[in-house]
């Protein structure tokens, strides 16, 4: 799938795996095994070519589908000054300041009765709404001091003028008749799409691109796997903005029941009765956790640990952390150096300020609970976690390629 359309579609996490699900289904000939939960974890296997053997290994890509946003409240809907406002809570850790005076859209899941059954349908608003910015004439020293954002008072989005709208009427009318409301779980996101910046148009400008832009390079890395008697797997968590521990996040047991269910298939492995040494098969298999890293900044370059700060459209980062809040080590970093040089696609190495809490990923806790070697990378971006965020094009094709060959090379 091309990547801008992607970017533009996976407006929810929701949206994301149904996207995901897409791609191996009707791209992927038959060739992969898929494993959903929840409807926002998605795991996709190409199993190995004819039986596999002991030595056959694991080769593993994770991302995480999910990004900070502004969600729904259950009972959203208030009216100020003459005007319905839907009133949101906080998902992850977004710059607040970015969401104002934005086009915005909401969209998600709704769930339903219907004839006695439980059903479910993605939903994806055609109207738009928005949190306009006070006037400056209104907030003096909004220049001088900076917009101060209270989340509980100030992030209400406006929906409609029409006196008594209800939020949930809204979604009953996309419902099929006859439809009884249950739940839903939507979130606001942003309605531009995603396009080109730069004046050789170097540089991708869109919402979500955190971590978005590494779900497509391991999806397409994915799509362009060749046949070999490893196991190539893709898996797409979701609540890593939030710590992962959910079902449906890093810290689960999807992932591990999905390997030990192809291990049993395949006659190495069965509770209580392994095969082969299951410790010595991990251990030499290998995983490659993709999240975006912190390019240096042009207005800011003192926020960047000097001679660790990765330029954009200069390479693939090497994320790296002596406090292990990611998962490479000098043994999974150095295979991953022999990857870029076999393919030929230029890396660099992030390491966060001493002065600078690191962030984290998925890497650590998969690597730590499976016990295999992982190594954590990323495109270098700026404006993260912001509604609209930067990268380059470049990078973006490199990844794609690297994933593509560790997911092709013999």
């Amino acid at each position: 799938m091309d990547f801008f359309k992607f970017l533009n579609e996976s407006v929810t996490p929701f949206h994301t795996v149904d996207c995901l699900k897409h791609i191996f289904q009707e791209s992927g000939n038959g060739r992969f095994r898929i494993w959903e939960r929840g409807g926002m974890l998605i795991v996709a296997l190409q199993p190995p070519n004819g039986k596999a053997h002991a030595g056959s290994r694991f080769r593993i890509v994770m991302a995480h589908t999910d990004f900070p946003a502004l969600k729904i409240t259950p009972n959203p809907d208030l009216r100020t000054a003459g005007i319905q406002t839907l009133h949101p809570e906080i998902y992850g850790s977004p710059i607040y300041t970015s969401w104002f005076d934005r086009d915005l859209g909401y969209a998600g899941i709704v769930l339903y009765e219907l004839n006695g059954k439980i059903e479910n349908t993605l939903i994806r608003s055609q109207e738009l709404v928005r949190i306009p910015q006070l006037a400056i004439h209104l907030n003096r020293n909004v220049n001088q001091d900076g917009q101060k954002v209270n989340p509980q008072t100030d992030l209400n989005a406006l929906w409609s003028s029409r006196e008594g709208a209800r939020f949930v009427d809204a979604l009953l009318a996309q419902l099929p008749k006859g439809a009884r409301l249950l739940d839903f779980d939507i979130q606001l996101f942003d309605a531009q799409p995603a396009q080109y910046g730069g004046l050789d148009k170097e540089w991708v400008f869109s919402s979500r691109l955190d971590n978005l832009s590494s779900c497509h390079a391991a999806a397409m890395g994915l799509m362009n796997a060749s046949d070999s008697s490893d196991f190539k797997v893709a898996c797409f968590f979701n609540n890593e903005e939030v710590g992962s521990l959910t079902r449906e996040g890093a810290a689960g047991n999807f992932l591990k029941s999905v390997l030990d269910q192809m291990l049993a298939e395949n006659g190495l492995y069965q509770i209580g009765n392994p095969k082969i040494p299951l410790d010595k098969f991990f251990s030499e298999s290998h995983a490659i956790s993709l999240d975006m890293a912190h390019a240096e900044h042009p207005n800011f370059p003192e926020k960047s640990e000097p001679n660790h700060a990765p330029i954009l459209g200069k390479g693939v980062a090497l994320k790296i952390n002596s406090q292990k809040r990611y998962a490479s080590d000098v043994f999974s970093s150095a295979w991953f150096k022999t990857l870029c040089s076999g393919v030929g696609v230029p890396f660099q190495t992030f390491v966060m300020r001493n002065d600078i809490p690191c962030g984290s990923t998925v890497g650590p806790m998969v690597s730590a609970a499976l016990g295999i070697p992982t190594v954590d990378v990323g495109e270098p971006m700026l404006s993260m976690h912001s509604i609209r965020e930067m990268t380059a094009a470049q990078d973006h094709k490199d990844l794609e390629k690297l994933i593509s060959y560790y997911f092709r090379k013999a």
